[in-house]
């Protein structure tokens, strides 16, 4: 695979050579099938362990698109997918890219509001959940009218299609649809910040234009098994834990337990990992933890971390215990690897790194000049490479107002040094990072004054050593109600009940009035510092 070490001559001779026509299904998943590569191995949270080839997930993603098709599910049809890390979660997704619908991922900890919300500004005619989702599907599922078919994986249920029965009936043979380059092949949600949340529309062309990260920041090579940890449901997991491996025919680890510490650590060396890709709370918490001193990670050749900066204390512990240097990278759902530390190329700590190839990404003011060194600004990314999203979804005005004098603007500050590494500043918005989720203080703040004690509430990000950040609240509480630590637990699982858990606010601090500008809005810089 290509190296990055000579780094100006590899950026120069970059070209993205996105074809017109391509669909990752028939195009990736069945050319490596034709071949007789290894796709995955899996390990289940009871022990089991299955070992795949890429004609597993072709055969069986061809009997799932005829099982959709069959239920009237066509080319462009918006299809929510709600599992777990189980093996099907990929084939699904290769099953839609071929049957030309849109795939919108849903992370398992989504509640009925944010599912609701999903499927009907999408349109969505379809759910496919397993049993971490029916329920809080079935709470939404009566407001949702143009969710019309439900196809269930791992449990019969009443009023869904049975995902095993629906394939075990199905043909194998299936011809992928000639989808070109510029078709809507995802749908991601951003994390909302003074709105609700955003879709992504990414395109075939961008499920293509994966392979760069893969290729340049995961340095993937045929016999590698990589092990990227993010759950089902981020954008994360569709770099690579999907597209951007399996592009270059490269065997992932797949499992299906959370994070524990001792077994992450043993897991590592008896899967035999050699490239690991973790959040960054991930490598902090086991930088904590006597076994990390312990752990056999001699398999692993390359380490690579993105969602957050990186502490450089963190990354020094990992050199000095394992000689193990963590490429750290940055990118968003809108896009793919914009920056990143590369292999060949010298790491930095705490720099978010150099623009990924093909990626012409500086530092622009308000007019859209580029900034001198040291001078921070807003990162931007020039022209419309292919890993680019096309547009937000039926939200014009807000894709108009994300270009500027030509450049894409991520919403990130940053300064770039004299040798051309960017130094990451802070948000511009409000958007807060915690263990690698982005979560928006608007869709929290609407949750906390549905309580009944919360007269109003700002939502900022406070520091914490291991997530980065975590979720802080202000609270105006009204006149029926004392502050109490009883409250603020009442509060909290107020907030745990209606949306994703990792949401919450862990913080709570009870105010007599939020500090707000002379046109009323909340100051919320005010209440970060």
């Amino acid at each position: 695979m290509p190296n990055i070490g000579d780094y100006a001559k590899t950026h120069a001779a970059f070209r993205w050579e996105t074809p017109e026509r391509f669909n990752f299904g028939r195009d990736v998943v069945d050319h490596w099938a034709a071949e007789g590569h290894p796709a995955m191995t899996w390990l289940g949270t009871d022990g089991e362990t299955r070992r795949l080839t890429f004609a597993y997930f072709s055969l069986l993603s061809n009997k799932f698109a005829n099982a959709m098709r069959a239920l009237g599910v066509g080319r462009g049809d918006r299809v929510m997918v709600l599992l777990g890390k189980v093996p099907e979660w990929q084939a699904v997704l290769t099953g839609l890219l071929k049957l030309g619908a849109i795939a919108i991922p849903c992370a398992p900890q989504l509640r009925s509001g944010d599912l609701k919300f999903r499927a009907e500004h999408s349109g969505s005619v379809a759910m496919v959940s397993g049993p971490e989702g029916f329920e809080e599907v079935e709470k939404m599922r009566p407001e949702a009218a143009g969710l019309e078919r439900f196809v269930s994986f791992g449990d019969d249920r009443d009023g869904w299609e049975p995902f095993e029965g629906l394939v075990d009936e199905a043909s194998g043979e299936f011809t992928a649809e000639d989808t070109a380059s510029d078709e809507g092949a995802f749908i991601l949600y951003t994390s909302g910040t003074t709105k609700h949340p955003k879709g992504v529309l990414h395109t075939h062309g961008y499920t293509h234009a994966t392979r760069m990260q893969a290729e340049y920041w995961l340095d993937l090579r045929r016999e590698d098994r990589l092990w990227c940890t993010s759950g089902t449901g981020w954008a994360k997991s569709i770099w690579n834990v999907f597209l951007g491996p399996w592009s270059l025919g490269t065997e992932i680890f797949f499992h299906e337990g959370g994070f524990d510490a001792a077994e992450r650590l043993g897991l590592i060396g008896e899967q035999n990992i050699t490239v690991l890709c973790q959040a960054p709370t991930e490598y902090r918490l086991l930088a904590k933890t006597p076994e990390l001193e312990r752990a056999d990670l001699s398999p692993v050749r390359h380490a690579v971390s993105a969602g957050e900066p990186l502490n450089p204390a963190v990354i020094e512990r990992w050199k000095e215990l394992h000689d193990l240097t963590i490429y750290d990278g940055y990118g968003q759902t809108e896009n793919t690897l914009l920056v990143g530390n590369f292999p060949g190329l010298e790491v930095r700590p705490g720099s978010m790194g150099r623009p990924s190839p093909g990626c012409d990404v500086v530092v622009v003011d308000m007019e859209g000049n580029e900034c001198p060194p040291d001078e921070p600004g807003d990162i931007a990314l020039s022209g419309r490479p292919p890993v680019l999203f096309k547009e937000y979804w039926e939200q014009p005005d807000e894709t108009e107002g994300v270009f500027r004098n030509g450049h894409y603007l991520t919403g990130d500050r940053a300064y770039r040094d004299a040798e051309g590494y960017l130094w990451f500043v802070g948000r511009s918005d409000d958007v807060i990072l915690s263990a690698g989720y982005r979560i928006g203080p608007f869709e929290i703040e609407s949750i906390l004054i549905e309580h009944p004690a919360v007269v109003e509430s700002a939502v900022v990000p406070a520091p914490d050593e291991d997530r980065g950040s975590i979720v802080k609240a202000f609270i105006v509480l009204g006149p029926d109600y004392e502050p109490s630590e009883e409250l603020k637990m009442e509060i909290q699982a107020h907030c745990k009940a209606l949306t994703a858990p990792y949401k919450y606010p862990r913080q709570i601090e009870f105010i007599e009035e939020l500090p707000k500008t002379t046109s009323g809005k909340i100051r919320r810089v005010e209440l970060r510092s």
